[in-house]
């Protein structure tokens, strides 16, 4: 699989985690980026209004930047300045701006443009090739955490029973389609939204990095606390390490969203056509667990991927580095769950003394793991 900026460059995601970054090394990037994103992007309001706001007076206004500001501004910049901690947060803004139900945003449309695109790559490169994001194409590791948003008081127990989970999630996406192709229009372009999501809710997910996993997510409803529980599973994982990856796995087990997913996908990623995501419960039959590597992600979701034909899919809503268990093939293990509380600034975490439930069963460590990762 190539490993070049080009595969980092070649996601929505990917770009905005390189665009996002060059904004934190310069602030004349960040003041060009914010101006012309504003002109690109979909809800945008009065330039004017922004700028009176801005300098607080409506004569004499600074000139906005143009495209050749900020071309000049990216390639000038000396891109060994992109230190790890940089890198984590401009990923993580990458996560957290993901939008795969309405249109890019000005700053995700102003990365796609070509000249924009490759004033990134000398930055992508770097960041590709650092030491820090090595992670990023690792297959699942065997300990895991899930992840629990209630209060430290009201924790909520491990979901179990997948395979109940995932028929009621069948059969919920069936019945969605069936009642969105009776009542939605067929035009793309009609204001209607849905489930826009690719993965089953419901089984149990768990993510390979805390407390750093913590800020990889998706649609956040913004959470200020959690507990953190470790895992272990066993079995057969199937790993997305690219887009090809997942387009294999709807191939192999298509499930039909066309209807249902339509008008969501065609403001994300402008095309019009048929729509698969995986048939979960099918693809359990033959897998334990299903993880998407970090790259497979940056590089992938909020794309249309081709399968066949006229056919498509989105990767959209999953996280990066999150698996899915598909079986009751993971158990918490050994060790303490762990709280942890976020920042005042929303963007650090930072563990809170253990809190221990009375009654709390201690958790049994089970031998013989052991994994099969294809």
């Amino acid at each position: 699989m190539k490993m070049g900026a080009e595969v980092l460059l070649a996601g929505p995601r990917g770009r905005r985690l390189c665009l996002q970054l060059m904004t934190e090394l310069d602030p004349s990037v960040r003041s060009a980026v914010f101006w012309l994103a504003h002109d690109l992007d979909p809800g945008k309001g009065s330039s004017r209004v922004l700028l009176t706001a801005t300098s607080g007076d409506d004569t004499e206004l600074p000139p906005k930047p143009t495209y050749a500001d900020l071309i000049a501004a990216l390639t000038s910049l000396d891109v060994i300045q992109a230190e790890p901690r940089a890198i984590d947060r401009a990923l993580a803004e990458a996560v957290d701006t993901s939008r795969p139900w309405q249109e890019p945003d000005g700053e995700d449309v102003l990365a796609s443009l070509p000249e924009v695109t490759a004033a990134l790559t000398p930055l992508a490169q770097h960041v590709i090739t650092s030491p820090s994001t090595l992670w990023w194409s690792h297959d699942r590791q065997l300990e895991q955490w899930a992840i629990d948003w209630h209060s430290p008081d009201d924790p909520a127990p491990l979901p179990r029973e997948p395979s109940q989970a995932l028929a009621a999630w069948a059969r919920g996406a069936r019945a969605e389609e069936v009642r969105a192709r009776m009542e939605r229009p067929r035009d793309p372009h009609a204001p209607w939204s849905g489930t826009w999501w690719s993965f089953p809710q419901g089984p149990l997910h768990t993510v390979g990095r805390i407390p750093l996993g913590l800020n990889l997510i998706e649609d956040s409803f913004g959470w200020e606390q959690a507990t953190v529980i470790p895992v272990r599973g066993t079995g057969r994982t199937y790993e997305i390490r690219s887009g090809e990856d997942w387009v294999s796995l709807c191939r192999e087990h298509p499930l039909e969203v066309t209807a249902s997913r339509r008008h969501d996908w065609f403001r994300c990623t402008g095309t019009n056509g048929a729509w698969v995501i995986p048939d979960w419960e099918k693809v359990a039959e033959r897998w334990d667990a299903v993880h998407l590597t970090t790259l497979a992600y940056l590089s992938s979701a909020n794309r249309a991927l081709h399968v066949d034909g006229g056919t498509s899919t989105v990767l959209a809503g999953w996280n990066p580095d999150t698996t899915i268990w598909l079986t009751d093939a993971a158990r918490e293990w050994e060790g303490p769950r762990q709280q942890w509380q976020r920042s005042t600034d929303q963007e650090t975490w930072t563990r809170t003394p253990q809190l221990t439930r009375p009654g709390a069963p201690k958790p049994v460590p089970q031998e013989n793991w052991y994994e099969d990762i294809v």
